[in-house]
């Protein structure tokens, strides 16, 4: 989905971004410039950034759960 239109910025690029390590709107705005011409754009960016940082996130946490937990035998 197109994001900024004046720097024809979509969802995908935004979220790639975000995985290879920007942390906040402002770091997509800096690399992509999305936000920073007519500013129309800037709510949507932070909900893009902030939603893949949670999903991202979410990912981490599960993986660093055990699928089980082995109780000694008593």
């Amino acid at each position: 989905m197109l994001v900024c239109h004046c720097r024809g910025i979509t969802d995908r690029q935004i979220r790639n971004l975000v995985r290879e390590g920007a942390t906040s709107p402002r770091e997509v705005a800096r690399a992509t410039g999305a936000g920073m011409r007519c500013g129309g754009c800037r709510t949507n960016v932070k909900q893009v950034v902030n939603d893949t940082l949670a999903r991202e996130h979410e990912k981490t946490a599960t993986a660093a759960m055990p699928n089980e937990v082995l109780l000694p035998m008593a």
